[in-house]
């Protein structure tokens, strides 16, 4: 969720903000559909308004969540810079910005770059996808009409495509029906940069690190090394939680002061 909100206006918790009127917030466009748990974050500002009111902003929240979600979930801890401010606008049609998982190496490097992001950044802030659960939409580019040779993606592992097919059926799809991202998809670790060797990551975007030569050597290094995967996540979590674009501090994460 935090990578989702500062990839679009900067880390100003404006993907917590709900649709209002005409306004279809970011949390109601394509790609966050899957977020879920803002109750978690609401019950977070509840308690510090209560202790000390107007001084903590949901962005920072959202910040230290993530920290937390991934220590709890097995991974590092790192000290999360703080003093973000939330922003008051959210529009669903900005989620476009978002990376999509069908992108190749060249749209996911220009993404980040104009973030300030380096191609280590790249492929250690892939690895979030380590935890957590995709719908077929995301991946279903992969499986069904690839290209006008292939009707599934060579580089997706045959007997991997053939239990996604099955998951994914072209009909009479199961309304949530999905893959977690892992096997592990709720331990962070670096299994994600094992799969993308063994050609069973999920999405074009996971498979695409392996098309540069510079995040593919980060792909094997982390691969390799949980440690280095571990160290470079937590630099590259300050990094990026650190594009900032807010102006207050809301006193409700869902609407504006």
């Amino acid at each position: 969720m935090h990578f989702h909100d500062c990839f679009i206006r900067g880390c100003d918790a404006s993907v917590l903000l709900n649709s209002k009127g005409n306004n279809k917030a970011e949390k109601d466009g394509p790609p966050n559909i899957s977020l879920h748990a803002f109750y978690v974050i609401d019950k977070a500002k509840k308690a510090l308004e209560a202790k000390c009111p107007g001084v903590v902003s949901c962005a920072d929240i959202l910040a230290l969540a993530a920290r937390d979600a991934v220590y709890l979930s097995g991974g590092p801890k790192w000290d999360v810079p703080k003093g973000r401010k939330d922003g008051r606008t959210s529009k669903a049609i900005e989620t476009r910005q978002l990376p999509a998982p069908t992108f190749n190496i060249s749209q996911l490097q220009q993404s980040f770059s104009q973030r300030a992001l380096s191609a280590k950044d790249l492929v250690a802030l892939s690895g979030g996808h380590t935890l957590g659960f995709s719908h077929c939409s995301s991946f279903r580019n992969r499986i069904q009409n690839f290209n006008a040779t292939h009707d599934v993606d060579p580089s997706l592992n045959p007997s991997f495509a053939t239990k996604l097919k099955s998951i994914c059926p072209k009909k009479n799809q199961a309304k949530n029906a999905g893959a977690t991202m892992d096997p592990s998809s709720t331990a962070f670790d670096n299994t994600y940069y094992k799969l993308i060797l063994q050609q069973n990551a999920l999405f074009s975007s996971d498979q695409a690190l392996l098309d540069s030569p510079k995040t593919k050597y980060f792909v094997s290094k982390f691969a390799a090394s949980q440690k280095a995967f571990y160290d470079a996540f937590a630099k590259s979590m300050i990094k990026m939680s650190s594009i900032n674009g807010g102006q207050e501090v809301r006193k409700d994460c869902r609407k504006i002061n």
